[in-house]
């Protein structure tokens, strides 16, 4: 184990803190299952408020993670998102990273040494 690895051998600079943050990890999981889906239905789904659905959004959309489609349906404003195929390849790099993190781990009663 060196200052850069953790105990089981995983560069924090392979964690993307982009995708790493909860919220942004959730938003991610949610576009990678469906083919787009709008603000309404993803503050509903995560529980988020608009302030905070929106600056998350910011972020990876600023990232190019997700691509944010503004439309009007009947008069109404409408925010449209959907993954991209970096912010899809950053997801699973991601969960790459995460259970070969996990993989590492000893179980109960086993010590790291």
């Amino acid at each position: 184990m060196t200052a850069e690895t953790d105990a089981v051998g995983v560069r924090q600079e392979e964690l993307d803190r982009v995708v790493h943050e909860p919220a942004r990890l959730r938003i991610l999981a949610t576009l990678a299952v469906v083919e787009s889906a709008d603000f309404l239905f993803l503050q509903q789904h995560l529980g988020l408020t608009k302030g905070n659905l929106s600056a998350h959004l910011a972020r990876l959309e600023e990232a190019a993670y997700i691509e944010v489609q503004k439309e009007f349906v009947r008069r109404i404003p409408r925010t449209v998102l959907r993954i991209t195929a970096l912010g899809r390849e950053a997801l699973d790099r991601y969960t790459r990273t995460m259970r070969d993190l996990l993989d590492g781990v000893p179980s109960p009663g086993h010590s790291l040494t």
